[in-house]
């Protein structure tokens, strides 16, 4: 694990994030009084050893830059940026800076976020093909990106003008089939939540604290049901079998199994996210060391 190389893209990418990384709102924190335990706990997360820090929310290159010098060799993505908050323009600039500065620790992960959080949001798919050629012609690298995609097109966009795909919100079902379409050369690097519980109901109710939120965003109930989930499976937080699906919960040989199952299905890498009962930006490290304590 280390820097982005220029060579083969793909090959680069998924040797520099390696199997595992960690995904968190907390990380892209812009509060002057978390500079500090931000820092800490990523210098503490490369030391634990994750690949690749994942800002989660709409983050940008500017976020990643304290992360990075926080750090020695760990990649730094934004999980998602935003399409419609930041310029394809902005974006190649401020990319184009970091790279001279901190060459090969940054990865931009672009997404189109949803209708009801997006003033203006119309034909996404059109609107991430032609923020892709803005890219282009900006000089920015095909290895130095990759798009959040769950449905077939988005996918093949992610193979054809990207590095590859980070999805978020899916199972190993979904892992497989956005592998088929992808074929075998770009990363696959779905985020994956994980909830360190072993009492059932706590567990999921943790969970659902959590999910409840995306399902009120069609995007994800619309790949769910792709899936084979129902409205059902959407009402009350979530059923039983909607958060098993989504969720790694319980002891460490049920969540290493949960998350090993992402890997047989065909991911390279997986974005943890260690949900708790504590505030969503908060930086959950002691989950953090039990993870990568049963990763191992």
């Amino acid at each position: 694990m280390g820097e982005i190389t220029d060579g083969s893209a793909a090959g680069s990418l998924k040797q520099a994030v390696g199997r595992y990384g960690i995904w968190s709102v907390g990380l892209r924190s812009e509060d002057p009084a978390m500079s500090g335990e931000v820092a800490d706990s990523a210098a503490e997360l490369e030391q634990l050893g994750f690949g690749a820090l994942w800002l989660g929310g709409s983050s940008a290159v500017r976020h990643a830059v304290p992360l990075i010098e926080a750090t020695s060799r760990i990649v730094v993505a934004t999980g998602i940026q935003s399409i419609w908050q930041y310029g394809a323009a902005e974006t190649a600039v401020d990319l184009a800076a970091l790279e001279k500065a901190r060459p090969g620790r940054f990865l931009l992960g672009l997404g189109v976020s949803h209708a009801r959080l997006t003033e203006g949001y119309r034909r996404p798919y059109s609107a991430m093909v032609s923020y892709l050629d803005a890219l282009d012609e900006a000089g920015v690298l095909v290895g130095r990106r990759v798009l959040a995609a769950l449905g077939p097109k988005m996918l093949e966009l992610s193979r054809d003008r990207a590095a590859g795909t980070h999805p978020y919100l899916v199972t190993p079902e979904h892992t497989a089939r956005a592998r088929e379409i992808l074929g075998d050369a770009p990363l696959l690097a779905p985020e994956a939540k994980v909830v360190l519980d072993t009492d059932p109901d706590r567990a999921r109710a943790t969970a659902r604290a959590t999910l409840a939120t995306y399902l009120a965003l069609p995007n994800y109930t619309k790949a769910l049901g792709q899936l084979g989930f129902t409205e059902d499976d959407f009402a009350g937080g979530g059923s039983d079998r909607l958060v098993d699906a989504l969720f790694a919960w319980g002891d460490d040989d049920r969540v290493r199994a949960r998350l090993d199952a992402f890997h047989a299905a065909g991911a390279d890498h997986l974005a943890l996210q260690v949900i708790d009962a504590g505030p969503r930006d908060a930086l959950p490290r002691p989950g953090w060391r039990r993870l990568a304590a049963l990763l191992r």
